[in-house]
């Protein structure tokens, strides 16, 4: 099956879930999330804001800022195809929301790749290596393939999003673990002791 294929079945499933089920498997996926060694110990974590079918950051979001976690979210600028960590200190201000419902911050200080501890990264689907399938536009790839990024890179799905293999390229890059409303896989790309 191709990538193209692949987004299409992904979509269905997602499409197909209720909202009750999908409000369910987002708790669970933001308790795993916040229970990992790597959420706890960072400092800057960048999250995503969830599209309408994604697992909901939400929770995972109000815990980082509970426990005193600066929270950086991407702002993409569409015309040079590429995001910036932006520094956000609410969930109901200072965004413009897109026709695919994407919420983007419209203030923020940006927040140096550097000093980011863990990014947690959406995708349409992930498979059990760590290879992420995205929604074609690489925003993801070209942010991991930043030389200044030293953050964990840590997958967010719903286990109906995980695949047994996705196509790959070169330009893809893989992240380091996939967490889940059911699980939380660990994957060799990771760098031990980075």
């Amino acid at each position: 099956m191709d990538k193209k294929q692949l987004r299409r079945q992904i979509q269905n499933n997602l499409l197909e879930m209720s909202e009750e089920l999908r409000a369910e498997k987002s708790r669970k996926a933001c308790q795993n999330l916040v229970s990992m060694k790597e959420f706890q110990d960072a400092s800057t974590v960048m999250m995503y804001l969830s599209l309408p079918h994604e697992v909901d950051t939400a929770e995972a979001i109000l815990h980082a800022w509970q426990l005193g976690k600066t929270v950086a979210v991407p702002k993409i600028s569409w015309q040079q195809r590429h995001m910036i960590p932006v520094q956000i200190n609410s969930l109901e201000t200072g965004f413009s929301t897109e026709v695919s419902g994407l919420r983007n911050p419209v203030t923020g200080v940006p927040v140096p790749f550097e000093e980011i501890d863990l990014i947690v990264a959406p995708a349409l689907g992930f498979d059990r290596k760590g290879h992420r399938l995205g929604r074609g536009g690489s925003y993801y790839d070209r942010l991991f393939s930043n030389k200044q990024l030293q953050a964990f890179r840590c997958g967010f799905a719903f286990q109906e999003q995980v695949m047994d293999s996705i196509p790959v390229t070169e330009c893809d890059e893989p992240v380091y673990c996939l967490v889940t409303d059911e699980e939380i896989l660990y994957f060799n790309s990771h760098k031990k002791g980075d």
